[in-house]
């Protein structure tokens, strides 16, 4: 899901991580790989939001999903794998 910049300014005061820029050189190759997402890195690696099950609707919430974990030979190289869920509820308000 694609997050206005105050959409990403709410999820940064509640999901400790890092938004990629828009122009970053990186984006076209993820949105390649993955669709048109707002990019997220963290501790765990490279996230993006879904809208939350309950919630689809509105897109008043949204949970945190996993996309590639950290390598362990390399902190700064990615590991792509199958989309993981995590416990992280991110609350995003309207999107209007």
């Amino acid at each position: 899901m694609k997050l206005t910049s105050a959409q990403v300014e709410r999820t940064l005061t509640q999901f400790q991580a890092q938004a990629i820029p828009d122009h970053h050189p990186v984006i076209p190759q993820l949105k390649d790989l993955f669709g048109e997402h707002t990019f997220f890195l963290d501790d765990n690696g490279l996230n993006i939001l879904e809208p939350a099950e309950s919630d689809r609707s509105t897109a008043g919430s949204a949970t945190v999903v996993n996309l590639a974990s950290w390598s362990d030979v390399s902190p700064n190289s990615l590991e792509p794998h199958e989309p993981e869920s995590t416990d992280v509820l991110i609350m995003l308000g309207s999107t209007h």
